[in-house]
């Protein structure tokens, strides 16, 4: 086994970072500016609209360190979305270090990138830095501009133009047990180009801790098609920050599905800007906490022309002492005449002490419009198990099978079967009995 040396947070360990890395000068300059940005702002406060639902209080930045040189090469893989499934690439990042990468030949021969975004932004700096930076905003908050000053072991993808990927790419992410993940995943697809991706990230141990301080970019240009897969299970003493957001220009389409189960405590905002007339989004998510887990997640659908489409889906299931907050929004900008917007989250609240706080929310400044918004929380129907004991279920068997079901709305939206079978048993695994 090698052991990865770490380095702090601060002026010194950036310093050390940048002399570790063959970079650029154009991306060392983007490094220290985040690093000046974050330096002079102060941590989110508690009685801010966005934090006064999530507690960072007991989070010390100190314990972490910036992953510095070789991983460790013998820790086992959790990798689930891509069982069984003919893929046209990988990449395995291992604490902020890709590990391991491949991409078919024949995908490389039509000018399509996938790889480490260390190198890539090496070989490639044409194609990358007009996009790297251009969805994430360094400026957001203190943990936006952390990532963007350290970020390492980052994974993209570019699909030229008119480029159709038939089979799925797959991205690992691996954290050991006190390890910390700054990834960067940066994807681009040119006009009229597909692509699915699925994108998973596991602790090696699931009562593991660690950091993760990472960032998700999706660009995509007129008539291109994407389907993104975020299947998250760290370990559940794990911090998760994370900044995610996808920009999808005209007659474009985006199916993006993301599946929360572990971590301590995360915070993480997801935003879709349709910013072309046509652009058409659908995000799903799963949500399922046990323990003291922590789960927040701040989203908005953002119309900024006419005539697109939004469809969010969010489902969450709160065991034992566990919370979950989603605060959602439909923000549809003056010129976004013709739009229309929908968003919903479920709740089911499956103890006494469990908790799900659910704020849906509509800032339309168009008048010719179409927005509608909802949410539901409830516990288990006792009418349902009553009418599954009534034709031979035990009581926890029904219970069981209701919780299970619960998410059924979800599975039937996505179309590939792998991923289906990978978050029905990551729930499954989830769901305990019940009295």
């Amino acid at each position: 086994m090698t052991q990865t040396t770490t380095i702090a947070f601060d002026q010194a360990g950036l310093e050390t970072f940048l002399q570790s890395r063959d970079e650029p000068d154009w991306l060392i300059e983007l490094r220290r500016e985040a690093w000046q940005h974050a330096a002079a702002m102060s941590w989110p406060e508690r009685r801010s609209e966005e934090w006064n639902r999530t507690d960072i209080r007991i989070f010390q930045l100190e314990k972490y360190g910036v992953p510095c040189g070789p991983v460790a090469d013998d820790l086992p893989s959790r990798a689930q979305l891509a069982e069984g499934v003919d893929l046209a690439g990988w990449i395995h990042t291992t604490d902020s270090q890709v590990t391991e990468e491949s991409l078919s030949e024949k995908w490389a021969a039509k000018g399509v990138l996938f790889g480490s975004l260390e190198r890539l932004c090496r070989d490639h700096a044409d194609v990358i830095r007009p996009h790297l930076f251009t969805a994430f905003d360094p400026d957001y908050d203190k943990f936006a501009a952390l990532h963007a000053a350290f970020w390492s072991g980052g994974q993209l993808l570019y699909v030229p133009r008119g480029v159709a990927l038939t089979e799925p790419l797959h991205i690992s992410s691996l954290l050991s047990d006190g390890g910390t993940d700054t990834t960067h995943t940066l994807i681009v697809l040119e006009e009229g180009a597909e692509a699915t991706v699925l994108h998973e990230s596991n602790g090696v141990d699931a009562d593991g801790g660690g950091l993760h301080l990472g960032a998700i970019e999706l660009i995509q240009k007129a008539g291109s098609h994407l389907r993104f897969v975020d299947l998250q299970e760290w370990g559940q003493k794990t911090y998760h920050f994370a900044h995610q957001k996808a920009v999808v220009d005209r007659d474009a389409s985006l199916q993006w599905t993301i599946a929360a189960m572990g971590g301590q405590l995360a915070k993480v905002n997801q935003t879709v800007d349709l910013v072309g007339p046509g652009a058409d989004s659908q995000v799903n998510g799963v949500m399922f906490t046990e323990g003291r887990q922590h789960l927040a997640f701040h989203t908005m659908q953002h119309h900024k022309a006419p005539n697109c489409h939004s469809d969010f889906l969010y489902k969450s299931a709160q065991q034992d002492r566990s919370r979950t907050v989603w605060k959602g929004m439909i923000k549809v900008d003056k010129e976004a005449q013709k739009t229309d917007g929908y968003q919903r989250n479920d709740n089911l609240v499956l103890s006494n002490h469990s908790r799900a706080d659910s704020i849906p929310g509509l800032e339309i400044e168009a008048d010719d419009v179409r927005c509608t918004h909802g949410s539901t929380t409830s516990k288990v129907d006792e009418e349902q198990i009553f009418y599954a004991q009534c034709r031979g279920f035990t009581r926890n068997e029904a219970t069981r099978m209701i919780v299970t079901g619960f998410f059924q709305q979800i599975f039937d939206r996505i179309t590939i079967e792998s991923v289906r079978e990978a978050l029905g048993a990551a729930i499954a695994r989830q769901v305990r009995e019940y009295s």
